[in-house]
């Protein structure tokens, strides 16, 4: 070996190496820090955008206390997933966005009741599109300028987090008890359909199983961090502890702040009933000023998570097409695993990403439950990712498996035994309807659309796939003429 191979070998990134005995070679810029991969993380699992589109729904099923102290559960059993998932690290967007900006519309022009403009759907529409397109945008630029926006994204909502949940208690005029936020349960079988308390208590949950996913991305990112064995974990638990925590703030500060209950669901309400928060912010600031400007304020910190956050799932997204590519597993892999020349990241894995998002808010102009949809085709697809290596990993022997800096040893089976329960248990509901009597415009498709992508995927396999596809396809011995 020459004296500059020396050299290389004694240097190379730990991430690399492992990467190289996998078999691939690498092929994009390993610039990420521990720092960037936690924004990137931390990003796509956002303080906002789960909780704010689904917390009035999930607080009108059973009330507030399934609602407060589900976050909590949740949070209990996605420690589990995320230690699982970073074992297996240290060794191997959207439409909510809309939804905010179409309440800073509205109360930016007066309001539902003073003749303020709701957005329709074809605008609203339009809106979706266009943060599509700018998230494809700026992911085709280099992965530091991602990174860096990244960082702004985990500082814009660790600040402005902080800031609703401290300001929003202190300017409602009035809070509610203690005993009501932690403890009053109500169902609104008149509302949803649902009299069973044990359903709508599993419906309640939904917002917090919603928003506690997304921090697998550092694992997409693995191949862009230094050193991804020991800054992969750790940026995959500290975001979920983030997340826990100001999450469930969150929460309570949003439900302290309520004023009236039942005038959060009005149709005739400022914010035309179509997002409880948005109204809860009015309330407050209105109650107490007579002005809506501080509402709007954080409306634009809120949607501000929105973006970046869209940014961060489309980076990740795209990773996962990328890695699928490579291993030929998708259509047309040889030209979504292309890497940009200059900026050295999977560009059009990128714009495929954008596009299929994009077809999916079509049917926001005919069909009211596309979020409905959305969210459930999302969380069943991204959390259910993590349930075949944390199944793999729970039956391989134990002599087959490689530790990396992060091994769990004998807890290893345990911990992925009730991740992975938890996982099945999480993607089943997601499934199940969320409004009775079942109709056209309150059925939940998800169960449909899942059947579909799996069975064209199934018949693919039968078809064509299986004639060819044998797994992970190496690349280093190409690229290294021979040798490893």
């Amino acid at each position: 070996m020459a004296g500059g191979e020396r050299e290389d070998a004694l240097v190379m990134d730990s991430g690399e190496k492992r990467l190289n005995e996998l078999g691939y070679k690498q092929e994009l810029r390993r610039e990420m820090t521990l720092f960037k991969t936690l924004a990137i993380s931390f990003s796509t699992m956002t303080l906002f955008t789960g909780i704010t589109p689904l917390y009035g729904s999930s607080l009108q099923y059973a009330g507030p206390a399934p609602l407060v102290w589900g976050w909590v559960v949740v949070s209990f059993f996605t420690w589990f997933v995320g230690i699982a998932m970073a074992e297996i690290c240290s060794s191997f967007p959207a439409y909510a966005g809309s939804q905010v900006l179409q309440s800073i519309i509205l109360l930016c022009t007066g309001t539902n009741t003073g003749g303020g403009y709701l957005a329709p759907r074809w605008l609203f529409l339009v809106m979706y599109i266009g943060l599509t397109l700018i998230w494809a945008v700026l992911n085709t630029f280099a992965l530091e300028v991602i990174a860096f926006l990244d960082v702004i994204s985990m500082w814009w909502q660790v600040i402005g987090g902080t800031v609703i949940v401290v300001m929003l208690p202190l300017v409602a005029k009035t809070t509610q008890p203690a005993s009501y936020v932690f403890t009053h349960f109500q169902t609104a079988p008149d509302v949803t359909g649902i009299s069973s308390s044990a359903y709508a208590v599993v419906l309640s949950f939904l917002v917090s199983q919603y928003s506690l996913y997304g921090y697998d991305a550092a694992a997409h990112l693995t191949e862009e961090t230094k050193g991804a064995d020991k800054n992969g974990p750790i940026a995959i638990l500290s975001s979920i502890g983030i997340i826990s925590v100001f999450g469930w703030a969150y929460i309570l500060a949003l439900t302290f702040s309520i004023q009236d209950f039942s005038y959060l669901y009005n149709p005739n309400n400022e914010t035309a009933g179509t997002f409880v928060p948005a109204q809860i912010l009015y309330d407050a600031f209105h109650g107490r000023y007579n002005s809506s400007v501080g509402a709007i304020v954080l409306l634009f910190v809120i949607w501000g998570s929105f973006f970046f956050g869209g940014l961060s799932i489309t980076t990740s997204a795209a990773r996962v097409v990328y890695a699928l590519s490579r291993d030929r597993g998708v259509p047309l892999s040889s030209v979504w695993r292309r890497i940009h020349p200059r900026h050295k990241v999977p560009a059009n894995a990128v714009w495929l990403c954008a596009a299929v998002c994009a077809l999916l808010g079509l049917p926001i102009l005919r069909i009211n439950v596309v979020f409905t949809a959305i969210t459930s085709i999302a969380t069943i697809g991204w959390v259910g990712g993590y349930a075949v290596p944390i199944f793999a990993r729970m039956v391989m022997r134990e002599d087959d498996f490689r530790p990396g800096p992060f091994y769990l040893g004998r807890a290893s089976r345990p911990v992925c035994l009730v991740a992975f329960l938890w996982i099945c248990y999480t993607c089943s509901v997601f499934l199940l309807p969320t409004v009775y009597p079942i109709k056209m415009d309150t059925f939940n498709y998800a169960p449909i659309a899942l059947s579909v992508v799996l069975g064209l995927i199934m018949l693919w396999w039968l078809l064509d796939a299986r004639k060819w596809f044998k797994g992970p396809v190496r690349n280093i011995d190409e690229h290294n003429n021979g040798t490893v």
